[in-house]
């Protein structure tokens, strides 16, 4: 999940410190000064009310929540609408602040039921988009996040999955997906690094092998980059950052089921997906 704390990685230089470094406004003026400024304050402003807004969900709302309704499957769908909706928020405060625009395609293969959903990972932000647009989203949380009170309450509520259950997360994420829920994976496992290949964990494709389901793919862009593996919220590019969503039609899992081990069509599908992303971030390069 993407609600954190950013106390840890506060700026260490002023804004017109990075303008310098970056060369913002030397073959320029004030007015992009200003604006350069205006967006490390608007970008800072973003991510505190984040922050703010999962804190508030944990002490008031979700435990509003469970005494209004008492069926714990049907408060935890009312509990993944609530982070839906105050995702789908977070990115439009963006929007109107100026930090970034966003064009999304293909948001009505989104509107289903027991998707898999895998996308690449180039931003901090990836995920705050995709469960944003997907109806009744589940994702994978790392477990020491179930003790951070920016997202303990989320998690809890939501009845997000933990990475902590071992041999049994093939097994969750698939009956979390035949259940109805849309799951949402990226199958790095962490952000793609600026370059150099990215690296494609085998779990996702295990669990489409396992599960007999068919992937639905996410290609995600950010021009110029940022927010990328390694870099600091405050290091903004010197203008407003493009994000881009493409839903592609869905992969189908059987043809490599054909004659096979599950073992091997895993490791087939995840060097086909790994070729897959690479190639669109490639082009997206280009």
């Amino acid at each position: 999940m993407a609600w954190m704390s950013f106390a840890s990685s506060c700026p260490t230089k002023t804004p017109c410190a990075w303008m310098k470094e970056t060369g913002v406004g030397a073959g320029g003026g004030m007015l992009e000064r200003l604006n350069y400024a205006w967006r490390v304050f608007a970008t800072g402003l973003s991510f505190f009310t984040f922050g703010l807004g999962g804190l508030l969900l944990w002490l008031l709302v979700f435990p509003a929540l469970s005494l209004l309704v008492r069926d714990r499957s049907a408060r935890g769908r009312w509990a993944r609408r609530i982070i839906q909706r105050s995702f789908s928020a977070f990115i439009e405060l963006m929007r109107v602040l100026g930090v970034l625009t966003y064009q999304i395609r293909g948001t009505e293969r989104l509107q289903r039921r027991g998707l898999l959903i895998l996308a690449n990972h180039p931003t901090l932000i990836d995920v705050v988009f995709l469960v944003s647009l997907v109806p009744d989203a589940d994702c994978v949380v790392k477990s020491k996040l179930a003790r951070n009170p920016f997202t303990r309450g989320p998690i809890g509520a939501t009845g997000y999955i933990s990475n902590d259950s071992g041999n049994g997360l093939v097994e969750d994420c698939i009956a979390s997906v035949k259940s109805g829920r849309n799951l949402i994976i990226f199958p790095e496992g962490t952000r793609t690094p600026r370059s150099g290949p990215a690296t494609l964990q085998r779990g996702a494709a295990n669990i489409a092998v396992r599960g007999v389901l068919d992937i639905t793919p996410v290609v995600i862009r950010c021009s110029p980059p940022t927010l990328s593996k390694g870099e600091k919220w405050y290091r903004i590019p010197s203008r407003r950052f493009h994000m881009s969503l493409e839903i592609r039609d869905d992969l189908p899992v059987t043809p490599y089921l054909a004659g096979t081990s599950e073992a091997l069509a895993a490791r087939k599908l995840t060097e086909f997906l790994t070729d897959y992303f690479d190639l669109e971030r490639a082009d997206a390069s280009a």
